[in-house]
């Protein structure tokens, strides 16, 4: 059975079940800073599972696409070199939100994989595992499952902590939890390894096939588990590891798209086909990662996300530098991809080119420096040591670009130890400036189990609100005082938390004399807004009624700028081309921030063309609606959908004209001509296929075309030109210090030459050599190279230094005429000179240049020049 066949009948299988088939999340998972990737099919559904949000489904079925490779998830070091290991794969998962509970979620994993009707796998292949202390669960397996005791395992906590079990899940540090029960599919005995709680467990006999996770608990910062709203289910089965069964193999990589990924890795590589080869495993692995990374929006880069998959590329380009293959190949994988996940995918088809340049790019930056860095790592190694101090490893990883799990990966294929406390050490900067970025907002800090925020702003700018709780320093207090900071959560708000890439609202909470600024409004929870601020003066109690009043003037600036955001998406995709989609924005009160899919510069006239299009339909002054409607529905009806936001099963769809169609939560103008006047005023690269253009709109616009006017009657008031001639009288001037140029470099090439005549007769012979060095007052290095040919020519046989010094600083040129360059080389003469001003140079035999910073040793290190020149 194929794979696709495999997901399409689990998805059938509950949907029979009444279960809701939900399209798979992002790589990237939205609005959740405690992970960095989609590790399991249940991070689209934690809100749900938290009582946070919620669905119009109780039951609900995915086929996930997920991510291991970075953080507590992190499988990276792994793959290849084991049977089932992989950074990305697909979760099967079926889900229950506070419906059925361990009972049927057993038995649904029973009937499909055992049922004649489904997959019918034998049953006396299967046995399960449960959580030590979950006798409920245990009872259900044996007396109505029917399995005998022998084929069911209890797990305790084997992994050093209370809760740290292979039988109780977690998805992070914090977050939903509980206990699971884990079904295996026996391989026979004809492969190594034991049962699962067994010495030998972690032998390929007895493979993990599903897991059922029975979500009891939220554990918070400090370990405390408290018991969910309703207890719900998280299913999940590697779709790898259910093909590796039923396409009757012993590998994940043996499976039909795994496989046929190994290939074209042997293909592009010049090796033979071979699943012996663990190089080409990792390939194949790697490239499907990476496919799927850049798609979501992932691009390589230093920090976070963009450095995970930076590791993985270039741990797949190093695997293919072992089999031999220098040149470019990962990026030419990635059509393979597309061919065997794009009818699954088919965002891949879409972004095929995108990706594939993405990867090209990446792959051509690390070959600059490979070849270098494991010269450098071999030379490291040699002598049979048995470990690579710390700091090897950092400049393979500051310098090189060697992610440390690369070199890691080098010395383990040589039984040699990696000095990680060394490398640490020296890596420590860049992980505090990680550990600083990665920290939360005041209001995401806090505890809070109170009832929602009911948001008002789209229609009002103020309201009367009850306080339901207060928050110092990230702890729950009954009050303020006057000079407190802090975080504030009302009943109701006009205030607009930041999502979306708009940012929150500032304003007052008022009660009589008693004054809260409000700062910035970020979200508690997915329904709950934190005001953060300052009490300005007198005290705010919980249970106050206060006036909460936004910034008007800021808010109309930031709605005009994020409304101007969606007609520049929409024009953007006019003028480029529909493969552009957002990567990212930022709109506040001064500007709009939009990140794009696009691999070159926008040209001057596409913005000029973008900009018209943009202001034609602000002064078409077109109404901007709003309609709540079914996701599934707002995108069949052509709504486009930002990337990183995370929406629920109900969306805001926001109109525009016909022009724009988008899912925005955010605020808007309520007519396009609101906005007034739109200006983009700059527009760069910001990684790999993705380029960055930055706005104004409003008064802002019209000040920045205002400050444009001043500077341009500036200008021409300091170059003499009259009203509108400015641009001819620019390119006159420049004509004429071009002249001034040439006429200059004639008039040094003049000093030059009778300079030389004059120093010639400066030049003294050492041992049948003639040898000059001197000192010249205002030549630069160009007219120091010209004195160096001319004296050349004039002396015939000669070792020759000049020098000059400007501003502090000291120029060198070394001049070493054919004859004698097997005596004498250039660059070690000149660098001679320049250790002894402060500074160094080099160059070729007969010609070379250095510079220094201390003028001071200049005359001693010329009058030692003969010595020098004595001694060869």
């Amino acid at each position: 059975m194929r794979t696709a066949e495999i997901r399409q009948k689990f998805l059938g299988f509950f949907e029979s079940k009444n279960h809701q088939v939900v399209a798979s999340s992002p790589l990237v998972p939205g609005n959740d800073p405690t992970i960095m990737f989609t590790v399991a099919g249940m991070v689209q559904f934690k809100d749900v599972f938290l009582g946070n949000e919620k669905r119009s489904y109780t039951r609900a079925t995915t086929s996930q696409k997920c991510l291991r490779a970075g953080g507590k998830h992190n499988d990276l070091e792994n793959v290849g070199y084991t049977a089932r290991h992989h950074t990305f794969f697909e979760m099967l998962g079926n889900f229950s939100f506070g419906d059925y509970f361990k009972r049927d979620a057993i038995t649904y994993a029973w009937e499909f994989l055992t049922s004649p009707a489904w997959l019918g796998l034998p049953k006396e292949k299967l046995m399960v595992t449960v959580y030590a202390t979950d006798d409920e669960a245990y009872k259900i397996w044996n007396e109505e499952v029917g399995l005998p005791p022998e084929r069911i395992v209890r797990i305790g906590d084997n992994k050093g902590a209370p809760y740290a079990s292979d039988n109780f899940w977690t998805m992070g540090d914090t977050g939903p939890c509980g206990p699971c029960t884990e079904i295996f599919y026996d391989h026979g005995a004809d492969v190594a390894g034991g049962p699962p709680g067994s010495p030998d467990e972690d032998g390929d006999r007895f493979m993990e096939i599903w897991n059922n996770v029975f979500m009891q608990f939220n554990r918070d910062e400090s370990g405390t588990l408290h018991p969910l709203p309703k207890p719900s289910v998280d299913t999940g089965m590697g779709l790898e590891r259910l093909s590796t069964v039923l396409q009757h193999v012993k590998s994940n990589y043996e499976t039909d798209i795994l496989s046929s990924l190994v290939r074209a890795a042997a293909r592009e590589t010049g090796v033979p086909y071979s699943q012996d080869v663990p190089s080409l495993k990792v390939i194949a692995d790697h490239i499907r990662a990476c496919t799927f990374l850049v798609a979501d929006g992932v691009l390589p880069s230093n920090e976070g996300r963009g450095y995970v998959l930076r590791r993985i590329v270039r741990r797949a380009i190093r695997h293919g530098y072992k089999l031999g293959q220098k040149g470019l190949f990962f990026h030419k994988l990635v059509p393979d991809v597309t061919a065997t996940m794009g009818d699954a995918y088919p965002q891949l088809l879409a972004d095929q080119d995108r990706i594939v340049a993405a990867l090209r790019h990446e792959e051509e930056q690390f070959a600059r420096t490979l070849d270098i860095g494991m010269a450098l790592l071999e030379k490291s190694l040699e002598g049979g040591k048995n470990q690579l101090d710390g700091k090897t490893a950092f400049t393979l990883h500051s310098t090189y670009g060697f992610p440390i799990d690369l070199t890691a990966d080098v010395c383990r294929e040589r039984n040699v130890q990696v000095d990680m406390a060394g490398y640490e050490r020296e890596l420590a900067e860049e992980q505090e400036r990680g550990r600083a970025a990665g920290k939360f907002n005041a209001a995401a800090n806090v505890e809070y189990s109170g009832a929602d925020t009911a948001f008002e702003g789209y229609d009002k700018s103020r309201s009367e609100a009850k306080v339901l709780a207060l928050y110092k320093d990230g702890a729950a207090v009954s009050a303020l005082q006057a000079g407190d900071e802090g975080v504030v959560v009302l009943d109701n708000t006009a205030f607009y938390a930041e999502g979306g890439g708009q940012v929150g609202d500032t304003g007052k909470l008022t009660a009589g004399n008693n004054v809260f600024e409000v700062t910035d409004t970020q979200k508690v929870k997915a329904a709950v807004f934190g005001h953060q601020g300052k009490l300005s003066s007198g005290s705010l109690k919980l249970g106050d009624t206060v006036l909460a009043s936004i910034d008007t003037d800021n808010r109309l600036a930031t709605a005009r700028n994020h409304s101007a955001t969606h007609l520049l998406h929409a024009a953007l995709r006019s003028v480029l081309g529909t493969h552009v989609q957002q990567k990212g924005s930022l709109v506040n009160s001064e500007r709009t921030r939009f990140d794009f899919a696009h691999t070159q510069a926008v040209t001057t006239e596409e913005i000029a063309r973008i900009e018209a299009l943009v202001n034609q339909e602000i002064a078409a002054n077109n109404a901007v609606s709003a309609t709540i409607m079914k996701q599934d529905d707002a995108l069949k009806a052509g709504a486009m959908a930002l990337f990183g936001e995370k929406y629920g099963d109900e969306v805001r769809v926001l109109k525009m004209g016909e022009f724009s169609t988008e899912l925005c939560g955010g605020t808007h103008v309520q007519r396009t001509g609101d906005i007034g006047f739109f200006k983009i005023v700059a527009e760069g690269g910001v990684a790999a296929g993705i380029r960055r253009v930055e706005a104004v709109t409003g008064a802002g616009a019209l000040a920045y075309v205002q400050g444009l006017e001043r500077e341009v009657k500036s200008a021409t008031q300091l170059v003499g030109a009259q009203p509108g001639d400015l641009l001819g009288k620019l390119e006159k001037l420049q004509a004429e210090q071009k002249a001034l140029e040439k006429e200059l470099a004639k008039l040094k090439g003049k000093l030059a030459s009778s300079a030389g005549d004059s120093l010639a007769d400066q030049a003294i012979e050492v041992n049948g050599i003639k040898v000059l060095a001197a000192a010249v007052e205002g030549a630069d290095s160009n007219a120091l190279r010209e004195m160096l040919d001319k004296l050349k020519d004039k002396l015939g046989s000669a070792a020759i230094v000049l020098a000059s010094v400007s501003e502090g600083k000291v120029a060198l040129a070394a001049g070493v005429t054919a004859d004698l360059t097997g005596r004498v080389k250039a660059g070690e003469l000149v660098n001679f000179v320049a250790q002894q001003v402060g500074g160094k140079g080099g160059g070729r035999p007969d010609m070379a240049m250095a510079g220094g910073t201390n003028p001071a040793g200049l005359p001693a290190a010329l009058a030692g020049v003969a010595t020098w020149v004595q001694a060869k």
